[in-house]
């Protein structure tokens, strides 16, 4: 029992930096099994058999707050579905070693992504800046889907920040189409682990505890969509995606001086503190100037 309330905290405040921010539940999931010692494929399909109740709790939050674009959505869910399909085939049939390489290299970089999203307000993946232009969203959740299934996460890092560059819409609107569009994918993507035979040795009571706390924080989330303080929320997300990934890609080379470990774990905590706190400032300001703006 204490296992499954200890994952229901996690997943509730995974879900709730997803529903706010558009991104974090799958990536941060994906990362805490794969720090259990749980193989890729397994982690990645149990993280996907989290994500069905989640999603769909939250896609429906989000609809119900007016945060989703119907067109938007079909648009990119339907491709997403495609890649997802794929993604989970494609990590069903590489070695693990292979597996566990590519998916910890997968998720730092999409935590670089996240950090530098919200910490440095810098995209690291291109879009083009065009208006609400129909024809790259079908490429984005194709791509969207396929990094989400092979990396146990991925779905909101790409589609979240490349939608709010190819569309006009608000963030709040943007947060809530790639929530809803994810349940699809999430659907997809289990399919697709399920023809691989991955559901065996999947850790059903961590499932459950994410499952758990991403249901009951999901409609909260939706609410608080384009409220809460982004920037630092994002930052330190972002942060300790890249340090606990980063760990177990060292040890995989054969780690490192635990003196050493221990200096850089401090040295990491440290900067993301400080960029969180640096983004917040930011964040808090760029607000009042708007506001200012608003009242003028």
């Amino acid at each position: 029992m204490g296992i499954v309330v200890a994952f229901a905290l996690a997943g509730g405040l995974a879900q709730l930096v997803d529903g706010t921010l558009g991104m974090g539940f799958g990536v941060t999931s994906a990362t805490v099994l794969l720090f259990m010692g749980v193989a890729p494929v397994t982690a990645s399909a149990a993280t996907h058999a989290a994500k069905l109740p989640t999603t769909l709790i939250s896609g429906l939050a989000h609809w119900r707050e007016g945060n989703v674009d119907r067109a938007v959505l079909v648009r990119v869910a339907l491709p997403g579905a495609v890649g997802g399909f794929l993604g989970a085939v494609v990590l069903t049939n590489i070695s693990l070693a292979s597996a566990k390489g590519w998916m910890s290299g997968l998720l730092v970089f999409f935590g670089l992504v996240i950090f530098a999203r919200f910490g440095l307000g810098v995209r690291l993946i291109p879009t083009p800046r065009n208006g609400n232009t129909a024809r790259w969203l079908s490429p984005i959740g194709l791509l969207g889907g396929f990094v989400d299934a092979t990396g146990g996460g991925g779905w909101g890092p790409v589609v979240t920040p490349s939608l709010m560059t190819v569309t006009r819409h608000e963030p709040r609107k943007v947060v809530g189409t790639v929530n809803a569009a994810e349940f699809l994918v999430a659907v997809s993507v289990s399919f697709g682990f399920l023809t691989g035979a991955a559901q065996h040795g999947i850790p059903w009571l961590p499932v459950v505890g994410l499952a758990l706390g991403g249901v009951i924080m999901a409609p909260i989330a939706a609410r608080l969509a384009g409220r809460l303080p982004h920037a630092p929320m994002g930052t330190m997300v972002g942060g300790l995606v890249i340090l606990v990934n980063g760990v177990t890609i060292f040890d995989a080379l054969g780690g490192l001086p635990s003196w050493l470990d221990a200096v850089l774990i401090l040295l990491a905590v440290g900067v993301t503190g400080t960029v969180a706190a640096r983004a917040w400032r930011r964040e808090r300001d760029e607000r009042r100037a708007a506001v200012l703006v608003q009242a003028s």
